[in-house]
C-alpha cells in the first residue's frame, strides 16, 4: 500500500510518500480502505516531536479520522462485513481480545489512538478493531464521516460530559474556523445553548455565523470580555470552551458569570497561560474543567446525532495523500475553515 509515514521528528519535509507491506487484520479485526482522512492539530505537534501521546513511536503513520469501506475481516468478525461504509473510532478503549490493538485502554495512561500513538489513516489501507467501526448511512458522505470523530467527539465531550451544558445557557466559543469549534458551535446549537463565537478574521465570524452561532467577533482586534459581557447584560457567559490556550485564556476567565465555568481540550498557542488574579477566580467562584478523553459509549451517540440531525462538516480543501506535507503546512497557519482531508 502507499502510505505517508516518518522516520524522525521535524518540519513537513520530513514526511514520505513510501510503499509499504499492507497490514494484515487480527481475529477481531478489519482492514479498512481509507476513502478520506482528516488532519488534526496532534498531526503536527507530534511530528514536530513538540509532544507526543504515550506510547508514541517511530516510524508513525499519522491520522485519526478514517472513513472508509471494509476490505478484509478477521476470522472471529461479525458485526461487520466486506463492502461497508465505515468510519472509525480511533480511541481503543473497551477493544476486545483478539484484536492487534487490544490492551492499550487506559484513559490515563497509555491510551491507544489510532493515528496518534499506532498506525493511522495517512495510508491507502489501515487496521481497526471491528468493535470500532460505525456504519455510515448513505445520505452521508466520505468527507462528512472522515471530518467526524476527533472534531465532534471532543466537542460533545467537552461540552456535553464535561461542562454539563444546559438549554438556555450562553457558551463563548473561540477559534470558530477549527473543526473542533465548527462541532462545538452546531452541537451547543444542538444542546439549546446561546453560541458567541470568536475568530481571528471576519470571514470567519461570518462563516460561524451561517453555521448557527448568534454572534460573533473577530478576537485579533476586539475586546472579548467586554462583548460577552455586552451581550449578557453585564452578568458574564455561563461557559467558555476553549482549545486555544494562552491567547485567550485571561480574556475567557473575564467573560464568564459567578460560578461559571471554562472546560479547555486544547492548548494551540501553547502550554503555559496566565491566570492574571487568582484571587477574582475564587472570589467569583470559577471553574476550570480539563476535558479528558471521551468513552467509548459516546462514539455511537454522537455519530447518531449528527447523522440523524441537519449538521454541517465543512470541508476547506482535500488533497491527495501525496501531498500531506502540503496539507500539514496549510493546517499550521490557520487559513482554513472546517477540516482539511486527505484522499488516499
Amino acid at each position: 500500500m502507499k502510505a505517508v509515514q516518518y522516520e524522525q521528528h521535524g518540519g513537513a519535509d520530513v514526511l514520505h510518500y513510501i510503499e509499504l507491506p499492507d497490514p494484515e487484520p487480527g481475529p477481531r479485526d478489519v482492514v479498512v480502505r481509507v476513502r478520506r482522512c482528516a488532519l488534526n492539530h496532534l498531526d503536527v505537534v507530534q511530528r514536530n516531536g513538540w509532544f507526543t501521546l504515550p506510547g508514541f513511536e517511530l516510524p508513525h503513520i499519522p491520522g485519526m479520522d478514517i472513513a472508509g469501506e471494509v476490505v478484509a475481516i478477521g476470522s472471529d468478525v461479525d458485526e461487520v462485513a466486506i463492502g461497508e461504509r465505515v468510519v472509525v473510532d480511533p480511541s481503543l478503549t473497551n477493544v476486545a481480545d483478539g484484536s492487534i490493538l487490544a490492551g492499550m485502554g487506559d484513559l490515563y495512561g497509555t491510551l491507544g489512538v489510532i493515528g496518534a500513538n499506532r498506525d493511522g489513516g495517512y495510508a491507502e489501507l489501515c487496521v481497526a478493531p471491528a468493535s470500532h467501526l460505525h456504519r455510515v448511512p448513505s445520505h452521508i458522505t466520505d468527507d462528512a464521516a472522515a471530518a467526524f470523530p476527533t472534531a465532534y467527539l471532543t466537542a460533545w465531550h467537552a461540552l456535553h460530559e464535561i461542562g454539563k451544558l444546559e438549554r438556555g445557557e450562553t457558551v463563548l466559543i473561540h477559534a470558530a474556523g477549527s473543526g473542533v469549534s465548527v462541532a462545538g458551535i452546531q452541537l451547543a446549537k444542538h444542546f439549546g445553548a446561546r453560541v458567541l463565537a470568536t475568530a481571528g478574521t471576519d470571514d470567519k465570524c461570518g462563516q460561524a455565523l451561517e453555521l448557527g452561532a448568534d454572534a460573533a467577533l473577530n478576537n485579533r482586534n476586539g475586546d472579548v470580555t467586554a462583548w460577552a459581557r455586552e451581550l449578557t447584560g453585564g452578568a458574564g457567559v455561563d461557559m467558555v470552551f476553549d482549545h486555544v490556550g494562552p491567547a485567550l485564556f485571561a480574556a475567557s476567565l473575564f467573560a464568564l458569570r459567578p460560578r461559571g465555568r471554562l472546560v479547555t481540550c486544547g492548548n494551540t498557542t501553547g502550554d503555559a497561560p496566565v491566570i492574571p488574579s487568582l484571587g477574582y477566580v475564587f472570589h467569583m467562584g470559577l471553574q476550570i474543567l480539563g476535558s479528558d478523553p471521551y468513552r467509548y459509549h459516546e462514539f455511537a451517540d454522537a455519530w447518531s446525532v449528527f447523522c440523524n440531525g441537519s449538521f454541517s462538516a465543512p470541508i476547506d480543501r482535500v488533497y491527495p495523500l501525496a501531498e500531506a506535507a502540503a496539507a500539514q503546512e496549510q493546517l499550521a497557519s490557520s487559513a482554513f475553515f472546517g477540516k482539511i482531508l486527505l484522499a488516499p
